[in-house]
């Protein structure tokens, strides 16, 4: 089978190949051997914010001051 990269960089992957693998939104990418795996990864919503606050840069004691300034006013 095929996929077909998109000139977005977007790999379009074969229904027959989505439908075997389940309802799955996100897919762990690695290259062995010359070779692209996709793993489905189920991404538990706690990953996905922990994830966000690490991509913005905020750190647990951010999140703790903020809390506290939040509870003061």
């Amino acid at each position: 089978m095929l996929a077909k990269l998109t000139s977005k960089n977007q790999l379009t992957l074969p229904k027959s190949i989505t439908k075997e693998v389940g309802e799955v939104e996100y897919f762990d990418v690695k290259l062995e051997n010359g070779l692209i795996v996709l793993t489905p990864v189920k991404i538990q919503r706690a990953d996905a914010v922990r994830a966000k606050l690490a991509e913005l840069e905020i750190s647990e004691e951010d999140i703790i001051e903020a809390v506290a300034w939040a509870r003061k006013a």
